[in-house]
Parts: structure tokens; C-alpha cells; sequence
């Protein structure tokens, strides 16, 4: 906050603050609707992180280093996985040592390096979509697991019992591939929630 003056008469005051992103009350309703609990780590003042951060009811940690913000990634931790976001250089220990680290595309080199994804459209939003896309993949990989192992299993027995040849087991396993592969190939038609 600065104060203008002439002649030792106030004129004026100009006091800044960050605001949010555009999205950031949209993108944080999506991941608390994902089950997350979103928590804001920030190297600003307390007073400027509470007041964005009770804008978007967030829980807040103000006045971090990088050293700082990587104890409180530990410290999250030892509840679960963590997904850190971050777009700055502050960020990129913090992002390297969180279960899954994403930098928001408009971020530092250092920061997109770090992190395992990027929110390439620097969207608040892109983040539960990642969420919610990761979440799918992960489904359909134990759907196609079950799958190829549910159909080996079958033939695999039925043949030992005499009850099929080798061709049909043969013929079933490349079946499977098949189903597996367009299984897969549904996740092409992936939209974020609406």
C-alpha cells in the first residue's frame, strides 16, 4: 500500500492485490466435487492469502518458501496422495516431490519441467478435468486387465480339462487384444463433466 502525497497532504492511496484467476471458484467446486480437498500454499503475505483464499473457501498456508511449501507437501502426505499444482520456480520442489506434480502452462520452464502433467490452457477448471481423466484411464486399464486375465484364465482352464483346443485359446487370446484395444480407443470420446 502506498500513500501519494504533495506538500505533506495525502492525495491518494494505491493499494494492489492478486487476484484469482477467472476460473478459480469454477475449478475448485469441480475438484471438491471430485472428493479433493483443495488447499492453497502460498508465498505471499497471511493477509492476502486469507483474503483470496476465504474468497474461494480455500484452507490456506501463507508466507512459504520452497523449502516450506515442500514440508507441507510431506505433511499432506502422510494423509494420502497429493497433487501439487503450481506455474513458478518457488514451486518446482514441492511439485517434484508430491504424488503427481501439474504446472499450469503459462508457468516457468522449471516448473513445467518438473511436473509430471500441464494444464496446457492455463485453466483452474483443466486441473479436475486432469482429475477426472486420469480416473477414467485408470478404470479402464483394470476394466482390460480383467478382461485379458478373466479370458486367458477361462481358456487356460478349459483347455487343460480337454474341453477346447489350443487354436480356440489361441483365437481367444487375440480376441481379447481386440476388446482391450477398443476398450482403450473409448476413451477418445473423454469430455470433461459437465
Amino acid at each position: 500500500m502506498t500513500v501519494v502525497l504533495a506538500d505533506r497532504d495525502a492525495l491518494g492511496l494505491i493499494a494492489l492485490r492478486d487476484e484469482p484467476r477467472g476460473d478459480a471458484r469454477e475449478g475448485i467446486a469441480a475438484l471438491a466435487a471430485l472428493g479433493l480437498r483443495p488447499v492453497m500454499l502460498t508465498g505471499d503475505n497471511r493477509r492476502t492469502g486469507e483474503a483470496i483464499a476465504v474468497s474461494l473457501g480455500l484452507d490456506v498456508k501463507a508466507e512459504l518458501l520452497p523449502d516450506d511449501k515442500l514440508r507441507e507437501i510431506g505433511r499432506l502426505m502422510e494423509g494420502g496422495p497429493v497433487v501439487m499444482v503450481g506455474d513458478g520456480i518457488n514451486d518446482a520442489p514441492a511439485l517434484a516431490a508430491a504424488s503427481v506434480g501439474v504446472a499450469m502452462g503459462g508457468g516457468t520452464d522449471v516448473a513445467l519441467e518438473t511436473a509430471d502433467a500441464a494444464v496446457l490452457r492455463d485453466r483452474v477448471t483443466g486441473v479436475a478435468e486432469l482429475v477426472s481423466l486420469s480416473r477414467a484411464t485408470m478404470a479402464n486399464v483394470k476394466q482390460n486387465v480383467a478382461v485379458a486375465v478373466g479370458l486367458k484364465a477361462v481358456f487356460l482352464v478349459t483347455t487343460l480339462a480337454g474341453l477346447t483346443g489350443l487354436w480356440p485359446a489361441i483365437l481367444a487370446d487375440t480376441g481379447a487384444t481386440v476388446l482391450v484395444t477398443l476398450n482403450a480407443l473409448r476413451l477418445l470420446r473423454w469430455r470433461p463433466p459437465a
